[in-house]
């Protein structure tokens, strides 16, 4: 059987589709087979990957790198390179737990992805919600974006519950198996209700928005779609740290002390407008530690996790925030809105030129007018994804740049031996990979490995010496 008798388009597709075997729609045949080839040559090279990985956390012997590496940093009194030793079985089973149930997922998703590709998932959802919309509320065709908040909802519903096996058995059972979980399942749950909640009232609204914007916006409606994307973008970031995150975690001032005084004198020191500085609940959740900063202009603000205080020194604490002010100062965190803003003006504009294009869509089961949303997730899911791809892993590159950068700034700030002790523990702490592949770590970590970033700083401490 030829490549182009395949059944190449989906089980269920709205009255009027083009005939898939007619010459006319040929262009549309291939859309749909690309797709799902792309998908597959997607899944299997990460799935590649993941097994790459799943083979280094089987490894049994400290990895002698590492081991060089920590012993230059160690002294008697910190013992980090034994305690290393001690929990490194420990990190691999994690890693190869997480790995495990990852895999699983992802081909879950993949094959979830292919069957609503075939199946025609898309355009029976759409004919469901135009459905809903006439018998409950009186909705016409005319009433598009309506019908798109029904179809949205379904659609949000559905992963959301299909989703949630893989959520509750990574939180409950390897999360808690490892002894990071605090989580009940009464908290789990209101979790996942305030979020589908917020994603209603905000996102709701923001696509209403997005689609009136996209129709009446004319031939440029890109520019106008960039423009409101940027606006939404900052306000998101205003208003998630201040009034969404604390629906989820408490969050209080740092007790006076030493520690509150030596961080706003650091933050003086660089010029940073610190005015508010938290410490977050993070142990109602997870023992994982972590802390960022947000806020706009001279309203600057830190959030520390409790969970961190308790697992790394005062001086590493200061080390550790003296490298994420780095990213500020350097900075990284307007380059990386202004990249972002970027890729979403791109993107837009090159939609706007497949806009118009119906037989793409009706390769994926539509006919006659396509509905905004469908035309927008088409396009992000065809045309777009290779680019999608390319452009993330270029970012990931970024990102990794941007690191090694912030962990110099930190250097020179004189806390070289305090960032790499303070990095091994809470490495330590959230039983990180010791054993990163290198072909897996290039391809999905936002940050190096903890030993080329220890063997960095070491080298600059030799420089400066």
């Amino acid at each position: 059987m030829s490549f182009a008798s395949l059944p190449w388009t989906p089980y269920y597709q709205q009255e009027g589709s083009t005939d898939a075997n007619d010459a006319s729609s040929r262009m549309a045949q291939y859309a749909l087979a690309g797709t799902i080839l792309f998908t597959a040559v997607v899944y299997t090279w990460e799935s590649y990957l993941d097994a790459r990985q799943h083979a280094a956390y089987k490894i049994n012997q400290f990895p002698s790198l590492l081991e060089t590496t920590v012993s230059k940093i160690d002294n008697k009194e910190k013992k980090l390179l034994p305690q290393m030793k001690e929990k490194f079985s420990k990190a691999q089973l994690y890693g190869r737990d997480k790995m495990q149930l990852g895999r699983i997922a992802s081909l879950y998703d993949v094959s979830e992805s292919i069957a609503f590709l075939l199946l025609g998932f898309l355009p029976y959802m759409w004919d469901r919600a135009a459905a809903i919309g006439n018998q409950y509320l009186g909705y016409t065709a005319e009433d598009e974006i309506k019908i798109t908040l029904i179809f949205l909802g379904l659609v949000t519903l559905i992963g959301t519950v299909t989703k949630l096996p893989f959520e509750l058995y990574s939180t409950f059972q390897v999360e808690r198996k490892h002894g990071f979980n605090k989580q009940t399942l009464s908290l789990f749950f209101t979790d996942q209700i305030k979020s589908l909640v917020l994603t209603a009232l905000i996102g709701g609204p923001f696509v209403a928005l997005l689609l009136t914007i996209i129709q009446k916006g004319g031939e440029y409606f890109y520019l106008y779609v960039w423009a409101f994307v940027c606006v939404f973008s900052l306000f998101m970031m205003t208003i998630v740290p201040v009034v969404i995150m604390p629906l989820f975690n408490k969050y209080e001032p740092l007790p006076d002390g030493d520690l509150k005084d030596q961080i706003y004198a650091l933050a003086k020191r660089l010029n940073y407008p610190l005015t508010k500085l938290f410490v977050m609940d993070g142990s109602k959740r997870s023992s994982h530690s972590n802390a960022f900063m947000f806020g706009f202009g001279n309203n600057k603000r830190i959030v520390l996790f409790d969970t961190l205080l308790t697992q790394v020194e005062q001086d590493e604490i200061l080390a550790i925030l003296g490298h994420e002010l780095g990213h500020w100062k350097l900075g990284h965190t307007v380059s990386n809105l202004v990249i972002t803003q970027l890729y979403v003006g791109a993107a837009f504009f090159v939609f706007s030129q497949t806009y118009g294009n119906t037989e793409l869509y009706q390769a994926f089961g539509f006919h006659g007018k396509v509905p905004t949303i469908i035309a927008l997730l088409l396009f992000f899911q065809t045309l777009w994804a290779p680019v999608d791809k390319v452009l993330s892993f270029l970012l990931t590159l970024f990102s990794r740049h941007n690191e090694f950068g912030a962990d110099k700034f930190g250097a020179d700030l004189g806390m070289a031996s305090q960032l790499q002790t303070g990095l091994i523990k809470i490495h330590l702490e959230n039983l990180g990979a010791m054993t990163p592949d290198p072909w897996y770590s290039t391809y999905h970590y936002s940050h190096p490995p903890l030993v080329e970033r220890l063997s960095a700083l070491t080298n600059l401490g030799k420089k400066s010496s």
